[in-house]
């Protein structure tokens, strides 16, 4: 077994890191004091990633993409996860989702969402289907040719910037041993479209300045040329999709807890009380390596998951791990990073409150803490057939 990146590995981290410290860290305050990021600054970060030839490194060679494999782009997100939300969303990874379009589609979404022209937003989440999401009540009806959808959606991450959003939505029903369950099919819908609306969404103690939006469909017509992939196959393709989006998770929680712990490490060292460093003290150092040997086990979690990707092989256990130790390692780092700092470390002078507050969402989106234990016991069992 290798663990060591190879050299083109070492330069994409060497590539991001450098990118985030200098083009995201010194507006990270001001996003922070706000809650909002100008226009402007986003076009500025998005036409340096294109740039440096980073902008949709996700996506395959054919399509402007970099042809990043699982691995290394899992190095990309965990380097961006150092910095703000808010900022790096413009380092643009537009939905893998989109690598189904077809015919014109690939013209009209696929292909300017990877040349960095428009930006896209996924659309699942509703007020009554989270963690369910065949419980979705956002529906479309067949009017001849064309689908005509009704109802709202929520939670909706960077729909505010998006100039079109992947929309899944209810079609059917199918009966099943287990009852009936709703059929999923995915659209494709522009932002102007005439009965689709994105309102403001809530305000959030996490990530702020990376706005969640609110959609609302009120009779509004597609014709079948916006459905993405097949009519009533939306979950699987939903399904596909969420594997990446949680090694991400994982991915970016590894990169924040790192610079936490970096922050905690020299306060340690430098730090005096009673005539010493505070880090010689076993209350502290035993925190310290508490803190770095769960930051690399998450490390190892992440990018084994991604490797195992990239070799073929099954990973919906491995990512459901990695996704469940790394969120919530984040939550303990974090708040041992704070208490390292005593009161100094919940003040705005330091981003460690922030880390803090970000890292609370990270057990709840892209399926909670509670999902990922299901779906691990769920592979544990059933070959067992418990």
């Amino acid at each position: 077994m290798h663990f060591g990146l190879t050299g083109e590995q070492e330069m994409i981290v060497k590539t991001v890191r450098d990118f985030v410290e200098t083009e995201i860290y010194p507006h990270e305050n001001e996003v922070e004091r706000t809650g909002f990021v100008p226009p402007e600054l986003g076009q500025e970060i998005a036409r340096k990633c294109r740039e440096i030839g980073f902008f949709g490194c996700n996506f395959p060679e054919e399509v402007g993409g970099a042809g990043l494999d699982h691995t290394s782009f899992t190095l990309v997100e965990r380097e961006l996860g150092r910095g703000s939300m808010a900022l790096t969303v413009f380092f643009g990874r537009p939905s893998g989702i989109l690598m189904a379009c077809e015919g014109d589609q690939r013209e009209k979404y696929l292909l300017p969402a990877v040349r960095g022209d428009k930006f896209d937003a996924l659309a699942i989440t509703e007020p009554d289907a989270g963690s369910d999401m065949r419980g979705m009540k956002c529906f479309a009806r067949r009017d001849g040719d064309d689908w005509i959808v009704n109802g709202t959606k929520h939670f909706i991450s960077h729909a505010d910037i998006a100039d079109f959003v992947i929309v899944f939505v209810a079609t059917g029903e199918e009966e099943t041993p287990h009852g009936p369950k709703k059929l999923i099919t995915c659209f494709l819908v522009d932002r102007d479209t005439p009965g689709f609306e994105i309102r403001e969404g809530y305000s959030s103690v996490s990530h702020r300045g990376y706005r969640n939006c609110i959609l609302t469909f009120d009779e509004c017509r597609l014709p079948p040329t916006q459905v993405l992939g097949d009519v009533h196959k939306g979950f699987d393709i939903a399904n596909q999709w969420l594997y990446g989006t949680r090694l991400t998770v994982a991915a970016t929680c590894v990169g924040r807890a790192r610079r936490a712990f970096d922050y905690a490490l020299n306060q340690a060292a430098d730090r005096k009380q009673f005539g010493r460093p505070i880090g010689t003290n076993q209350g502290v150092s035993f925190k310290l390596a508490d803190m770095i040997t769960e930051i690399d086990a998450a490390d190892l979690l992440t990018l084994s998951a991604a490797w195992r990707l990239d070799q073929g092989l099954t990973s919906n256990r491995e990512i459901a791990s990695a996704k469940l130790f790394a969120t919530e390692m984040l939550a303990r780092v974090t708040d041992e990073a704070i208490q390292i700092f005593g009161g100094m470390g919940l003040m705005d002078d330091l981003p460690l409150a922030r880390f803090w507050r970000d890292a609370r969402v990270e057990r709840i989106w892209d399926g909670t803490s509670e999902i990922q234990r299901h779906i691990i016991s769920r592979d544990l069992l059933r070959p067992l057939g418990a």
